[in-house]
């Protein structure tokens, strides 16, 4: 009985190999196509940054130098250091700001839809286009901001022209860029909300502040961790923005990784240098991600 039990077991697995042979055929030329659009310009990137590079010289092997020439480099630390202040306060408002408009939006009144889709115009514009009009507006002398300021009796303001002000005013541009974005997801969350709890709530008599932080906030967390971590990895990675509207000046207060990592690589030809940034920039994206991604395991948001 055990023979012919192993011998069905291993015609079970001939037959289950033979039919999945067939399948093969389709699967390897999308591994092909992986390893040559991902996989192989990662593993270049690493062995760029390994050498030292520069754009129309020969490359030469150098180790990790480039990366201990990093860890003492004060103008890549500062980098580090503006793409943080700017990813927590771009990240935080948004997420703010955008919880509060979808709570406004999901409630009824007359004119929702058209003020819903008038609200989310700022993410059909590319930011390319969101950068040029806002700096415009940021004009110390024609721009319309500081035309505001004076109709409140407030002193105009440098915005993008000052280091103590610029990142701030570039919040102002990614609030107004991706608010939109928080409120639609949330909203999607309050949609999909029970109206049990809140019937039950309204017998007992709980204020509208109680059904939100007992009901409402802890069924929607799980909406607001998928914003928090998509608008966490985008903020980490913004360019256009500040590249358009600051070219991350004044001087470089406003230059942050990416901002960083293209003028080593297209202003100064440091292509070495410049791979180095992006394997540690890589590096940082990934540990907050995975941060994140445990923070919500461990909460067991589901």
């Amino acid at each position: 009985m055990a023979g012919a039990d192993v011998t069905t077991a291993a015609g079970t697995r001939a037959a289950g190999e033979r039919r999945l042979r067939p399948y093969l055929l389709f699967i390897w030329p999308a591994l092909i196509v992986s390893s040559a659009v991902i996989i192989f310009p990662w593993i270049f990137t690493i062995w760029m940054s390994l050498n030292d590079w520069h754009i129309g010289s020969k490359q030469v092997f150098i180790g990790v130098d480039n990366y201990v020439a990093l860890a003492t480099n004060r103008r890549f630390l500062e980098s580090i250091g503006h793409t943080i202040y700017f990813t927590i306060l771009a990240v935080a408002l948004p997420m703010v700001l955008g919880t509060i408009s979808a709570l406004v939006f999901h409630k009824k009144f007359r004119g929702r839809g058209f003020f819903r889709t008038l609200f989310i115009m700022p993410m059909m514009a590319t930011p390319v286009a969101v950068s040029l009009i806002w700096t415009m507006m940021f004009h110390p002398q024609l721009g319309v901001l500081n035309y505001f300021l004076s109709l409140v009796g407030l002193p105009p303001s440098e915005w993008v022209y000052s280091p103590n002000t610029v990142i701030p005013s570039l919040i102002l541009v990614e609030i107004w860029l991706w608010t939109p974005f928080v409120m639609i997801i949330v909203l999607g969350g309050l949609a999909s909300l029970p109206t049990e709890p809140y019937e039950a709530a309204l017998i007992d008599g709980a204020s509208q502040w109680q059904m939100f932080w007992k009901i409402t906030y802890p069924l929607v967390l799980p909406f607001l961790v998928v914003a928090l971590i998509m608008r966490t990895i985008d903020a980490l990675k913004v360019f256009e923005t500040i590249w358009v509207i600051s070219n991350g000046g004044p001087g470089t207060s406003s230059e942050v990784l990416n901002v960083y990592l293209y003028a080593q690589a297209f202003a100064y030809n440091q292509v070495g240098t410049a791979s180095a940034v992006v394997v540690v920039f890589f590096a940082i994206i990934v540990a907050l991600s995975l941060v994140l991604l445990w923070a919500r395991q461990k909460a067991k948001w589901n």
